[in-house]
């Protein structure tokens, strides 16, 4: 990443959220996987095929919303994903998901990336984070830079649709999303996801990571608090 650092440590995350869906098991058919999924192979090291299965195809025609406003968020529909999201998967349908504000939530515990455009779930990923002395930060954090094909320059690898949360590096990008890999902090989504989550965001628009907080079908959170 360009001036990608150590990835910083989590802020204080006092917001309750995520889907109103019990998606804590949801990398894996097996509760053996939150612990064996720890990092053994290059951090934040990108594949450029990784394995990916989508629920719907992309609208093409969606064109990238306005930034999101510092409003009061509402969950207003959630995906239907019958079972759970395993490593490399991923699902993406934008038919419910009208012009409007994203919102990107991940939840670190449930190791879940869900993409909210007008309070509508259209995209839902599992995801690499962070461990021990290079976690994924806690807190709401606008993009502020978007690269489609960046590359770090600290660990000489390919991040391809890096959207950058932080000053220090933390981003979202394309990685290799597999059990057994871990990042430097960032958020690791899969290849074909990270470009379709590219495309619908801009600058500016809130991702809110958590670790096990929830919010239900209704409930609403400023993301700009």
């Amino acid at each position: 990443m360009i001036g990608v650092g150590a990835c910083a440590t989590g802020l204080a995350m006092l917001l309750a959220f995520h889907v109103g869906q019990d998606l804590a098991r949801s990398l894996s058919g097996d509760a053996d996987d939150a612990a064996t999924a720890l990092p053994t192979a290059p951090a934040g090291a990108a594949d450029a095929n990784p394995i990916t299965l989508t629920a719907s195809a992309p609208n093409a025609a969606a064109a990238p919303s306005a930034p999101a406003a510092d409003t009061p968020f509402v969950v207003k529909s959630v995906l239907k994903i019958d079972g759970p999201i395993r490593f490399g998967q991923f699902y993406w349908d934008e038919s419910q998901g009208k012009a409007g504000p994203v919102v990107i939530t991940v939840d670190l515990a449930a190791r879940v990336l869900s993409v909210f455009r007008d309070g509508h779930e259209i995209g839902a990923t599992a995801i690499l984070k962070g461990y021990g002395d290079k976690p994924t930060p806690l807190g709401v954090f606008p993009i502020t830079q978007k690269d489609a094909t960046h590359v770090s320059n600290i660990y000489d690898a390919p991040m391809p649709w890096m959207l950058r949360l932080t000053n220090d590096g933390v981003s979202i990008h394309g990685s290799k999303v597999e059990k057994g890999y871990a990042t430097n902090g960032c958020v690791g989504v899969p290849d074909e996801f990270a470009k379709r989550l590219f495309k619908v965001a801009s600058l500016g628009d809130k991702v809110i990571i958590t670790d096990g907080k929830r919010l239900g079908l209704g409930g609403s959170i400023n993301p700009g608090a």
